[in-house]
């Protein structure tokens, strides 16, 4: 199984926890497609709302991919893709708690790296967060 890193706001991401869903890079299916059944995801939140430049820099949710199927949902003019997860019962962790113990967090510029909206994530890294969030 693979891990991997999403980049989302903390509202966008506690409105995919409520549905059951996860939603990458403004409801594009690339992301979704890297990820397969029982892929652990865990949510990195630069900012509470989108545009918004209040930081919040938090892992704000974690889960486990449901199954392998992506469909389209229906917004009205908004169609994103989406993908079944199951989420744990976590609360959110600010980076600054966990940094010096990831690998993700290690390199000088590691924030460079969330860009592009979805990375993998090593295992250990996972731990550590899910001991954190649980």
């Amino acid at each position: 199984m693979n891990a991997w890193l999403g980049v989302v706001s903390g509202e966008h991401v506690r409105r995919g926890v409520s549905l059951g869903i996860a939603q990458i890079g403004h409801g594009k299916r690339a992301g979704l497609a890297r990820m397969k059944a029982g892929d652990t995801i865990v949510y990195y939140s630069p900012a509470e709302r989108l545009g918004d430049g209040t930081p919040l820099r938090r892992f704000t949710a974690l889960g486990t991919v449901a199954d392998n199927e992506i469909w389209q949902g229906d917004e009205g003019d908004f169609k994103p893709f989406r993908r079944r997860v199951h989420y744990e019962d976590t609360r959110p962790v600010d980076v600054e708690n966990v940094k010096g113990l990831l690998k993700l967090t290690a390199s000088r510029n590691w924030g460079y790296q969330l860009r592009r909206g979805l990375i993998p994530l090593e295992q250990a890294d996972v731990e550590i967060l899910r001991s954190r969030m649980t």
